[in-house]
């Protein structure tokens, strides 16, 4: 046993300070990115924001949503191979989908199943490797085993919080690692388990580990609000990924429920005990539920969500005078906090 003295940080322990800028509006700021990868060359364009993989969220109608804002969808794994098919033949070549998977024989072989439907002419090129402990040996070579399989896609592969583990993933083939151990606000893993790691210190380590070997970032998980995804950004993020932000939209999965006048939305996390039973037949033994089941107000179509965010993340460019997103990480400078927000009228 150890302990680490180093404080490790949060996104609600820090705000960034505001700099002297040369900006006029926030509409001189550009919050797209353009890089390419590791392993595969393909060049990325667009905002560099993606709907989570959970199947209340990650949806066909919440990839073509987004699509029109140029941010990109982590499609959740539970369609059927007819439906990947007809979805991906029909996707414009400028969006960015992921294509997302877990580790089973039954996720590898609807995989191959639908890449050979497809064919030569596969309009996947992003596809995302989904676990909630990246840590294990199997995880590695699968990651490995896909890459060698699929060497033109655009491979992200998590969940990590660690340096060395980034470092790993990469290596094996990864050219995105997904950064984030129970953070979501619909995951409860620190609960039953008390693993984790703040999530704000895992994007500013994991982000140093990946840049170093050419690879990318992506946080996924712990955004609350649209500053959230700036301190994600100013941490080294490249990609920001997030659930709940995006639930109780019109294009999100889930049931609406009507109690009295509002109505309200399901949301899950995919290690609930809702997930499980709808998709595992119910809760193994072997294990415990590592998510719970909320209803969330009903919020109409994810469009004005979308904007929220892009101004939001405009506008924290203009206060540190970044005058493009990818300007954001060298412009930041967070400062500790005990308080974030003044809340005498209430937390909204």
């Amino acid at each position: 046993m150890r302990i680490e003295t180093e404080i490790k940080l949060d996104f609600k322990d820090v705000l960034i300070r505001p700099k002297r800028s040369t900006l006029n509006t926030r509409s001189d700021v550009d919050i797209s990115r353009e890089f390419s990868f590791r392993h595969n060359k393909q060049p990325y364009q667009g905002i560099p924001v993606i709907a989570a993989n959970m199947d209340t969220v990650g949806t066909f109608e919440m990839a073509k949503a987004l699509a029109s804002q140029r941010m990109s969808t982590a499609l959740h794994k539970h369609y059927e191979v007819s439906q990947y098919v007809e979805f991906f033949r029909a996707l414009p070549p400028r969006d960015v989908v992921f294509y997302s998977l877990g580790i089973s024989e039954q996720d590898e072989d609807k995989l191959h199943q639908v890449m050979q439907q497809l064919g030569a002419s596969s309009a996947i090129r992003h596809m995302c490797i989904d676990v909630a402990n990246g840590y294990t040996e199997n995880f590695v070579s699968f990651v490995k085993k896909i890459r060698n399989a699929y060497q033109d896609i655009v491979l992200m592969a998590g969940n990590v919080v660690t340096g060395e583990m980034t470092e790993e993933l990469i290596l094996a083939g990864a050219d995105i690692v997904k950064v984030g151990i129970g953070p979501g606000s619909v995951c409860t893993t620190r609960k039953m388990t008390g693993v984790g790691y703040p999530q704000l210190s895992a994007i500013i380590e994991c982000a140093d580990s990946a840049h170093g070997l050419g690879g990318r970032i992506c946080a996924d998980g712990g955004c609350t609000t649209v500053g959230d995804i700036a301190k994600a950004f100013g941490g080294g993020a490249d990609f920001v990924m997030m659930g709940g932000m995006f639930a109780g939209h019109d294009e999100c999965g889930g049931e609406i429920t009507v109690r009295g006048d509002e109505k309200y939305m399901q949301f899950y996390g995919m290690s609930s005990k809702a997930a499980m039973d709808k998709y595992a037949g119910g809760v193994a033994a072997y294990r415990a539920a590592e998510g719970k089941e909320v209803l969330i107000p009903y919020r109409g179509p994810v469009e004005n969500t979308a904007q929220e965010i892009l101004g939001g993340v405009r506008s924290a460019c203009t206060y540190v005078g970044a005058r493009q997103l990818r300007e954001l990480s060298k412009r930041t400078t967070f400062i500790r906090v005990t308080q974030q927000l003044n809340e005498v009228f209430g937390k909204n």
